[in-house]
């Protein structure tokens, strides 16, 4: 009896939560149409357009990042939503004036680029016979033959999450077995002799070498040369330095809930960076349209139940370094947490709203994206992911990530190419009005979502 009540209460909480969600049509409706078609059309191209032609890139702990920062706190504040910032510390690592050229078996420039956190070379340079590997296997059967070269990690391309391991942790591993410098193949499956930055992680314990990234074409090229037992020389000069930590800001934007303002629903992106291209892709689309949703929210004159709450991180690049210190201030109230989301794969088309949380709060955000109907993005897919919004979901808190179509995303990712160019105004529209949906209505439900 007690297995058949508890069914017949499920059923009921479904078929209940159902309706409750559908009743949101019209909301959704005016929302999409809105941006689609409407007054807010093409606007977070245009925001996102005028952000990154006017600061560039923003990197931790640069001018670049501060001036974001004001920008997007005064443009936030002149669109009238309530604007604040809160104060971290954060990485502040300079590249410097770097080079690298292959001194034999000829003379070749290399296109590269120092990853952050590398310690620099000494003044007068490095250069020293390359040793090329494959893999991590490759280099430890190198053994002896590595002590006093310059290693060149040749990895193919796989996925990002794996063969980022050789941009993470290449030159610890190179210095293990001697070497004076590692030069990694940028992680990236489509080059046009384009360097990849990112960040990379010392081991403890292990002498720091200098360590940049190159193109694919330069790391095929010296394979080549030293398949064929040609001797291989490169001189690297690297000006890199890390300053003490520095000032910077978490930029919040809010819209008030009217029943329950100390509940909110979170939506972010990360403001900073890498030191190269405009930071456009990767994540200023991110920002711009967690700006974009409650713009559009507050356009149509909508308050919801719950705090909807903008946050543009800083210091993501360098390990979610803003997002950890807003989580150590604020996880006193995490039961006051409803939903967590973060973008930052891109704004391209999307396909799909990617979501980590309980069975339950899974069959409410099942009902939610079929609101995206006229988006056609109503499939929920597992696994919400974002770095930022990391320490949420590992300590219970729903969290969600879109899933774009971002099969290009990692040709440009951290490199000269993340411009405006690769960003589209209609795929943007289409990613603010699903983000503006999907927050909207969680944040302004009858309840929260189940844990």
């Amino acid at each position: 009896l007690y297995h058949v009540m508890f069914l017949m209460a499920v059923i009921l909480f479904c078929s209940d939560m159902a309706k409750e969600v559908a009743s949101y049509t019209d909301v959704a409706n005016q929302i999409i149409k809105l941006v689609l078609s409407g007054s807010a059309q093409k606007r977070s191209y245009e925001r996102l357009s005028n952000f990154t032609d006017a600061i560039g890139n923003r990197v931790s702990g640069s001018h670049n990042l501060e001036l974001a920062i004001a920008y997007m706190y005064n443009a936030m504040s002149q669109d009238g939503l309530d604007v604040h910032l809160e104060p971290v510390k954060v990485p502040h690592w300079v590249r410097g004036e770097e080079g690298a050229e292959m001194v034999l078996p000829r003379p070749k420039t290399l296109a590269m680029l120092g990853l952050g956190s590398s310690v620099g070379t000494p003044p007068e340079g490095i250069e020293a016979e390359v040793v090329v590997v494959s893999s991590f296997e490759d280099l430890k059967s190198r053994g002896a033959n590595v002590s006093g070269r310059i290693v060149v990690f040749n990895q193919p391309f796989v996925s990002y999450g794996e063969t980022v391991a050789y941009r993470a942790f290449g030159a610890s591993e190179a210095a293990k077995l001697g070497a004076v410098a590692a030069l990694i193949r940028s992680v990236t499956p489509v080059s046009i002799n384009s360097p990849h930055t990112g960040v990379q992680d010392y081991q403890e314990g292990v002498r720091r070498i200098p360590a940049a990234c190159i193109t694919v074409e330069d790391a095929q090229l010296m394979a080549r040369m030293a398949a064929r037992g040609q001797r291989v020389v490169v001189r690297l000069n690297m000006g890199a330095k890390t300053l003490p930590d520095a000032d910077s800001f978490n930029t919040v934007a809010e819209i008030r809930g009217w029943q329950h303002p100390e509940q909110v629903v979170v939506l972010s992106g990360h403001l900073d960076s890498w030191d190269v291209g405009q930071g456009a892709m990767d994540d200023g689309g991110g920002a711009i349209i967690s700006w974009e949703a409650l713009s559009v929210i507050k356009d149509l004159g909508l308050r919801p139940r719950r705090t909807l709450r903008a946050v543009l991180w800083t210091a993501e690049e360098q390990g979610g370094v803003g997002a950890q210190q807003y989580y150590q201030r604020h996880k006193a109230n995490i039961s006051n947490f409803d939903l967590v989301m973060e973008s930052d794969l891109g704004t391209f088309a999307p396909v799909a709203l990617q979501f980590t949380g309980s069975p339950a709060a899974q069959k409410v955000m099942q009902e939610v994206v079929q609101l995206l109907a006229p988006l056609n993005t109503t499939r929920l897919e597992p696994h919400g992911e974002g770095t930022d919004i990391g320490p949420w979901m590992q300590a219970g808190v729903p969290g969600a990530s879109l899933h774009v179509e971002d099969d290009r995303y990692f040709w440009f990712h951290h490199s000269e190419g993340d411009t405006m160019s690769v960003q589209s105004p209609g795929a943007m529209d289409r990613c603010s009005a699903l983000w503006a949906v999907v927050a909207y209505v969680v944040a302004d439900l009858q309840d929260m979502l189940p844990r």
